[in-house]
């Protein structure tokens, strides 16, 4: 049998790379003491003749002391923090370096130097090097593969041979943390970073850690390969067709700030494309001729769909076709208001703007009323009734879509005679020209035709299975545990028909009549007796699985009182706990 080497794995990467049109110089040649040197020390990291070239190709109208200017921000350091660094040449990169000069007339004129065209992904120089020695501080490094563009390594790439036994993505990974402690020099620039033995294939940020760093199993979005299959040639192409690898730099990267540090965050393969679809989507449904429904994203829980959403946004409101639009996010909660606000302003960098959060139906009018632009966040509650705004260039995004967005229907109450509507026509009369997507955690049950006939089919799908092959989230196991509820036989019909009245096709002023009946199956789910069983049942269960398996678990009730209780059952059993 023949084993590939770690030489034969380095081959097949860089002829994948020819593949993709990308040159290919070895250190050997271009390094300091190389053939046809590009380096002028083994401490530079930066092809400064092909930089100083591509900023003259792309910058013609610019002086020529004004791209030096450039040249100069980047290759100078305004931190110690190498992360710090990163987010300052991220944005330098995406949005131009600002230089001032002076113009024709004599007088100063302000203008950017772009590094790279996103626009024309062959205006650029796409160059891969492999073996690139590289000496700071006194520490001598080589990695495998960096990926330049314009003279500036935007990726670097470990190498691990498959038929060794240490030889694993693990310790790939932690090769990528020596270097990054050891010659953070190549990483200021960096965008991603990507660790293969051959078959298996991971990319992350700079900041991820190991956990974080993730298949890329698409080179279209169309087709997923298999789990199990071939990776690192579905990875090469997905991450570093020229074109998507633009697009993953200036539209699908993100810095947050998590109280214990600065965070990098670059979008996963799911997330990437469903966000294109999407935007395809919602141009479709917001033409003239458009029926305004754009459509489902079903992501499964805890695979990044507030990220997905912030992404979603910042390429809408980039978009010329969407003329500026304003973005209404949409939740029935004001706790979910708060955490998806709080994303989009990690995201604002990628937005483009700073959102906003509506403090009233007032507050929420004044905002609609601008001519175009913003990005909004409110609940349904404070949507009022008859027409905010009849602009076209509105986009609704709601989360959670299938939980509280429907009732086109009229419902009059027989007692007093008043009638009322569910959110669905509320929506549509605020704003009958919006456009509406939505996003979800959790698959719409197949006989649940509310869903579509608001927003509209499936637009991407990304369920339990996809996300725990690819590591996104941890699998569930179901097992059952019945706890009987004592009713007695004359109750029954009268509980099952409130039950059935509980549906969440109704406005607000019918789920306030429907409380009493919400009561009374709380107090049955609730019963003290039934608690104490439940409570003994639970404690008895996580202990026979901690003595097998470390863990933690966690307790989903009806309601908060029946989760005040439960606990105190349980403390009273284990109070050490």
């Amino acid at each position: 049998m023949t084993f590939l080497s770690e030489d034969d794995i380095e081959k097949a990467l860089i002829a994948r790379f020819g593949e993709l049109g990308y040159a290919n110089a070895p250190d050997a040649v271009i390094g300091p003491d190389g053939t046809a040197p590009e380096r002028s020390a083994y401490d530079d990291v930066i092809l400064r003749g092909r930089l100083e070239a591509a900023l003259e190709r792309l910058n013609p109208h610019i002086p020529p002391e004004a791209r030096e200017e450039a040249i100069k921000q980047v290759l100078g350091s305004e931190s110690a923090s190498l992360v710090e660094e990163n987010r300052r040449l991220h944005r330098l990169i995406v949005e131009g370096v600002d230089v001032e000069f002076h113009a024709e007339d004599g007088t100063i004129r302000g203008d950017k130097v772009r590094l790279i065209d996103f626009d024309y992904p062959d205006a650029n120089d796409w160059l891969v090097v492999d073996q690139m020695v590289l000496i700071e501080n006194g520490r001598n490094r080589r990695p495998d593969v960096v990926v330049f563009v314009n003279g500036l390594p935007l990726a670097v790439i470990e190498l691990k041979n498959p038929g060794a036994e240490t030889a694993t993505l693990t310790s790939a990974y932690n090769q990528l943390q020596t270097y990054k402690a050891e010659i953070p020099s190549l990483f200021r620039t960096n965008a991603v970073l990507v660790t293969s033995d051959g078959t298996l294939a991971r990319v992350g940020s700079l900041t991820a850690n190991e956990e974080r760093f993730m298949p890329w199993r698409t080179t279209d979005g169309r087709e997923v390969a298999p789990k199990g299959s071939p990776e690192m040639d579905v990875l090469i192409e997905g991450v570093f067709e020229k074109g998507r690898f633009l697009e993953l730099i200036r539209d699908f990267t993100v810095f947050g700030d998590t109280g214990s540090g600065i965070v990098k965050i670059i979008a996963g393969y799911h997330q990437f494309h469903a966000v294109k679809k999407a935007v395809q989507s919602t141009l479709r449904a917001s033409a003239v001729d458009g029926d305004r429904k754009a459509g489902v994203i079903w992501h499964t829980q805890g695979s990044g769909k507030s990220l997905l959403m912030a992404f979603f946004a910042g390429q809408l409101v980039r978009h010329s076709q969407m003329e500026n639009p304003t973005i209404v996010v949409l939740t029935d909660r004001n706790d979910l208001d708060d955490q998806l606000f709080q994303t989009f302003s990690m995201c604002r960098d990628l937005i483009r703007q700073t959102p906003e959060q509506a403090e009233s139906r007032e507050h929420l009018q004044q905002v609609l009323n601008r001519v175009s632009g913003g990005i909004i966040f409110t609940t349904l509650q404070k949507l009022s009734e008859g027409k905010m705004t009849d602009r076209r260039n509105v986009v609704v995004i709601a989360d959670e879509a299938h939980r509280s967005h429907y009732g086109f229907r009229a419902k009059i109450d027989p007692k007093t005679g008043k009638r009322t509507y569910g959110f669905a026509k509320l929506l549509r009369d605020a704003l009958p020209n919006a456009s509406f997507i939505g996003f979800t955690g959790t698959p719409i049950e197949k006989d649940d035709v509310n869903t579509p006939a608001v927003f509209g089919d499936y637009i991407d799908i990304y369920d339990i299975t996809r996300a725990v092959e690819d590591g996104a989230t941890v699998p569930i196991y179901y097992e059952s545990r019945l706890a009987r509820i004592e009713l007695p036989e004359e109750e029954k019909p009268r509980i099952d028909a409130e039950i059935e009245a509980l549906t969440e096709d109704e406005a607000l002023t019918e789920q306030e009549k429907l409380k009493q009946k919400w009561s009374n199956v709380e107090a049955l789910v609730g019963a003290e007796k039934r608690l104490k069983m439940v409570a003994a049942d639970i404690v008895e269960h996580f202990e026979r699985r901690l003595a097998a398996l470390d863990g933690k678990g966690m307790i989903v009730c009806m309601s908060r009182r029946i989760c005040v209780a439960l606990y105190n059952e349980i403390v009273a059993l284990r109070p050490d706990w």
